[in-house]
């Protein structure tokens, strides 16, 4: 399952959220969306797994990605 670390009022993790959405993904099925702000046990998950504390992430297997219009890009790559 994809995991997207990202936090409710991060304006590029909206973006990617209203992607997932028009892909008509499913929560709790297709994806997990997991609280990344700072503080959290989210952003230092973050940090472990890619290095740099910056949200949105995206992992999805092997697959590691920060920027917003590249995790997008992925996305409809994927599912469309």
């Amino acid at each position: 399952m994809i995991r997207l670390y990202q936090y409710d009022s991060c304006p590029y993790c909206y973006r990617v959220r209203q992607s997932i959405s028009a892909l008509g993904l499913v929560e709790g099925k297709d994806y997990e969306l997991v609280e990344a702000r700072n503080g959290t046990a989210g952003r230092e998950e973050v940090i472990r797994l890619g290095g740099i504390s910056q949200v949105p992430f995206l992992v999805d297997g092997g697959v590691k990605m920060y920027e917003s219009l590249d995790i997008i890009d992925y996305l409809e790559k994927k599912f469309s």
